[in-house]
């Protein structure tokens, strides 16, 4: 929330002249808790770093990150972490109230249509996902994933509130269970530059990092496959272990979840064809280096 408020105090007259004093009001200090989820944890976190004597520097400094970053997370223009949460919890004496209220707040910050998917991920053992466009928001850099979001010219702190809801969900790959996840990608997702140069390259070597971890099957349909039967769009088909398996569908204005069985069906079918087209993973490795190779400034 950006508020900017000031009070105005009345001076008195000095040597003929009336003085008036404008006064800032914080953000943080205009905070309504009621207003969201992340409007109470950043208020909790303010009264309680006050109420046990410790100043925002010191906090910041136990967390390793910035004075200026936890002072935004506390007016809530920014997101908490879960690292931010844990220390929180130990300076403070919280009892894991910041740890456990944390992962509501990121939920939060998706758009409620998303929510739901972002649950049924988190609950799936397996996710099949094709992408044509760009890298998959499981396997997104921050920076890349900054890159492609603010494509949308979305402001800075929507931009960053969104940055680290997506790499929050990335952490169900590093789980004690983690979802078995194989990507197809169209060819085009490994040419089309993200941002900078150096974001591109740190996005491609993460590729070839989940490429290379047991639970991640990658595979790349290069453009000699020419047509392919995911030319409709991309998609990701989740297996649950209760319930039936959903098939999440990119849109433009926002996605769309499916359940109905010959939805689950088509998506399947799609993917199978996806996967004959697209070369095996030892050679997408390959052709995911050359694309690393080909960079230039």
């Amino acid at each position: 929330m950006t508020i900017r408020a000031y009070a105005q105090q009345g001076g008195g007259i000095d040597k003929g002249c009336f003085h008036r004093k404008a006064v800032h009001v914080t953000y943080a200090e205009e905070l309504d808790p009621s207003e969201s989820v992340l409007a109470f944890y950043a208020t909790e976190l303010r009264r309680r770093r006050e109420a046990a004597g410790m100043s925002q520097r010191a906090l910041a400094k136990e967390a390793l990150m910035a004075p200026s970053l936890l002072n935004k997370v506390e007016a809530a223009r920014r997101l908490p972490t879960k690292p931010l949460s844990v220390v929180a919890d130990k300076m403070l004496a919280a009892d894991e109230f910041f740890t456990r209220l944390c992962p509501v707040v990121i939920r939060h910050a998706y758009p409620a249509w998303f929510r739901p998917f972002v649950d049924l991920e988190a609950a799936a053992t397996v996710i099949r996902s094709f992408q044509a466009q760009v890298v998959p928001g499981l396997l997104q850099t921050a920076d890349y994933a900054r890159a492609v979001l603010s494509a949308g010219r979305l402001n800075r702190d929507t931009v960053e509130e969104l940055v680290t809801a997506r790499l929050e969900r990335q952490h169900i790959l590093t789980r004690d269970k983690p979802p078995e996840l194989w990507i197809v990608l169209d060819e085009n997702v490994l040419r089309r530059r993200m941002g900078r140069v150096d974001t591109m390259r740190g996005q491609l070597d993460r590729l070839l990092v989940a490429a290379e971890t047991p639970n991640v099957v990658l595979q790349v349909v290069s453009f000699d496959a020419g047509a392919h039967a995911g030319v409709g769009g991309p998609f990701s088909a989740l297996t649950l272990d209760e319930g039936p398996d959903v098939v999440y569908v990119d849109g433009f204005l926002q996605g769309q979840i499916l359940a109905e069985r010959e939805h689950v069906k088509a998506a399947a079918r799609v993917y199978d064809l996806l996967m004959a087209d697209a070369l095996s993973p030892s050679r997408s490795i390959d052709l995911i280096a050359d694309a690393l190779k080909d960079l230039k400034p």
